[in-house]
């Protein structure tokens, strides 16, 4: 079955890079050599498939699975990589189907409330106003159509869609909103039943009163509040990288659930709490715009206080998150049967500590970068398959067997994990 499998990614592939623009294509063929993947690492954990050559030697089967794993993983993400253009060209236009979706919704809106009220002069600035920015959101989707269109400034270094970013830019948007309403409200846009003596003070009035400093200080301070979260998560997670603390390995697309979840992808109550309180402070000073379009919608200072106790527990979380990658020990790995005895060449040696796999790195090509460091020798630690995963290695443990060119005597081991962070280093005796 994993041989059938194999073939149709190939065949897949091959037809995916023949019409590369085709996203269709290109997703299928990357399904299709993911699915290869999974089936040739469940067939080789069950034991199928290995070369009768290197059969008889455990040590010289368990390397050509490594590497035949490895090769297949890195098939995938070739494919993953052909794929990737038409995937955010897909991603640029369900983001301007949206932007263009809420405003037709709000022309409908308006048509529909203004069925008895009659349509005024107010409606006609806010749907001008919708309609300026979604112009402007095309046209920076269009400059960044290459990466995602309007997800392009909402993306991190590292390939996922940033909270603090997301937050900044809703609070952005309602913003410009906000600004660009009075201005439009000044051009002549009064409906016939507006015109008459007095209109013009009156289409003025507004604009007096539409930046009142009393009425717009909470909203004001809870956009420096986003925003200084914003720079400040950046910095936070900048010191971390360098101290070494932190370790961020590139994902391989932005996705929805980065929103809500951490590098490894499990749900993350900062960030799910920091975007639901910013999300529902937004919401209200959004409906008290739609009440009062005329002036910068005031935000209680209640709630300003809400959304700063939730951006410092977001920052707080920021800043505890990471562990260093560390060496506990380092011990010879005993099969069963064996007798105790210490280290020697060609022995498997087993590696216990913590922050080996960091969060993200959990697919096959990112565990295929961990290299153990003994002596001078680089040794690459050996992807070991099991139903649904891997058993070697892991966060805390991994198995590498000890190079033939390490000398006998007192040889250093050190780490170095997929993020290129190298764990502090433990002496270990090696005899004849």
């Amino acid at each position: 079955m994993s041989t059938v499998a194999v073939q149709e990614a190939r065949q897949y592939g091959e037809h995916a890079t023949a019409c590369a623009g085709c996203a269709h294509c290109g997703r299928t063929g990357h399904r299709r050599a993911v699915a290869a993947f999974l089936a040739r690492r469940d067939e080789l954990a069950a034991g199928h498939g290995v070369p009768a050559a290197v059969a008889h030697s455990p040590v010289a089967a368990r390397q050509w699975v490594s590497d035949e794993l490895a090769q297949s993983a890195r098939a995938v993400t070739a494919h993953g990589r052909e794929a990737g253009p038409a995937r955010l060209d897909l991603i640029r236009r369900g983001t301007l189907r949206t932007v263009w979706g809420a405003v037709l919704a709000l022309l409908l809106a308006q048509a529909l409330t203004a069925v008895e009220a009659g349509w005024t002069g107010a409606r006609t600035a806010g749907l001008c106003t919708a309609l300026a920015l979604a112009a402007l959101l095309s046209a920076a989707a269009h400059t960044h159509r290459a990466r995602g269109g309007l997800l392009a400034p909402l993306t991190g270094e590292d390939n996922r869609l940033s909270t603090t970013r997301t937050v900044a830019a809703s609070w952005l948007l309602l913003l410009s909103f906000s600004l660009l309403f009075p201005a439009v409200r000044l051009l002549p846009l009064r409906s016939p039943a507006e015109t008459g003596t007095g209109t013009g003070a009156a289409v003025t009035a507004p604009a007096a009163t539409a930046f009142d400093l009393a009425r717009a200080a909470g909203l004001l301070t809870a956009l420096a509040l986003v925003a200084a979260v914003t720079v400040t998560a950046r910095l936070v997670v900048t010191a971390g990288i360098a101290a070494g603390r932190l370790q961020k390995v590139r994902a391989d697309r932005p996705r929805a659930a980065d929103l809500l979840c951490d590098d490894s992808g499990r749900a993350c109550l900062a960030d799910v709490q920091y975007l639901l309180v910013s999300g529902a402070v937004l919401v209200l000073a959004a409906a008290g715009l739609a009440h009062d379009p005329d002036r910068l919608p005031g935000v209680p200072w209640s709630l300003v206080l809400l959304l700063g106790v939730s951006a410092a527990w977001h920052l707080a979380a920021k800043c505890a998150e990471g562990v260093r990658p560390t060496i506990h020990s380092v011990v010879r790995s005993r099969e069963a049967g064996d007798l105790d005895a210490p280290i020697r060449t060609g022995d498997d040696i087993e590696i216990r500590g913590r922050g080996f796999v960091p969060p993200g790195a959990g697919a096959p090509v990112p565990l295929t970068r961990l290299v153990v460091r003994i002596g001078p020798v680089h040794a690459h630690v050996p992807l070991v398959p099991v139903p649904g995963g891997f058993a070697n290695p892991t966060d805390t443990a991994l198995t590498v067997p000890l190079p033939a060119d390490v000398e006998p005597g007192r040889v250093e081991v050190s780490v170095v994990t997929a993020a290129g962070v190298e764990t502090n280093r433990v002496t270990i005796d090696v005899v004849d």
